[in-house]
Order: C-alpha cells, then sequence, then structure tokens
C-alpha cells in the first residue's frame, strides 16, 4: 500500500506552505509494534513530513521525519509500517500532541483530546492580549 494517497499529499503540502496549527491529515502505524505518526505537513520536497512522532518509549513529540525512511522499514513477517484507512484528524495538531504527553502517547480518545483541548483554551484565555 502507497503510504500516502493523491489528496492526503496535495493536503499535507498545502498544509505546509501554509502557517497555522493545522488537523493531521494522514496517521501512519507498526502493525507489529509500537510506533505511531500523524503528519499534518509536508514540505515541497515531497518526503520531509512534519507531525507528531510515538516510537512507544512514553515521550511523543513534534517534529520532522522522512517519508521515504518511514516507507523503506521492513518489519517481521514481510510487513510494513501502514496508513490508517479510517483516521479522521478531528483537532490541531497541537491538541493530539498536548494530549498525548498527558497519556504518554498518542491517543485518539475523544474525551483525552477534548480534555486537552479545554486546558489550551484556558491556557490561551488567561494570556494578556498581543
Amino acid at each position: 500500500m502507497q503510504l500516502l494517497a493523491q489528496d492526503q499529499r496535495a493536503r499535507l503540502i498545502a498544509n505546509g506552505q501554509s502557517r497555522g496549527d493545522h488537523a493531521p491529515v494522514v496517521k501512519f502505524f507498526n502493525p507489529v509494534g509500537s510506533g505511531t505518526w500523524l503528519f499534518s505537513e509536508l514540505d515541497e520536497d515531497g518526503d520531509t513530513l512534519f507531525g507528531l512522532c510515538d516510537l512507544g518509549f512514553g515521550c511523543p513529540e513534534m517534529g520532522s521525519a522522512s517519508l521515504s525512511e518511514i516507507a523503506a522499514v521492513k518489519l517481521p513477517f514481510g510487513l510494513a509500517i501502514e496508513r490508517d484507512l479510517h483516521f479522521e484528524g478531528s483537532f490541531p495538531l497541537t491538541i493530539y500532541a498536548d494530549a498525548a504527553r498527558l497519556c504518554g502517547g498518542i491517543t485518539e480518545d475523544a474525551a483525552r483530546l477534548e480534555a486537552a483541548a479545554a486546558a489550551r483554551a484556558k491556557e490561551d484565555s488567561a494570556l494578556p492580549p498581543p
């Protein structure tokens, strides 16, 4: 399976060309172990992704990763990193990152994501206006 569908690639590149806290467009995962990635942007080079990376050590972080390197990973039983065909990003990437830090890993649990969004909104409202 191709890791990125053409429409996802186009959305990722468009996000990479504009400022903002974009919702993740794609989720990759390791089908036989730990490793989950949520990506919201793709550089124009077509290889450098930006998103939330969780290698299963309890400290997910935002950063860049290489699409070609992820695609080249060879797993046991002839498997490879896969794309979650049913993933729909419903919050900005920073909310997924906040929830992942609290949970120790990337989560799609709606209650945890909503709690992270509420906490961020509360923090933002306490800041003085720019």
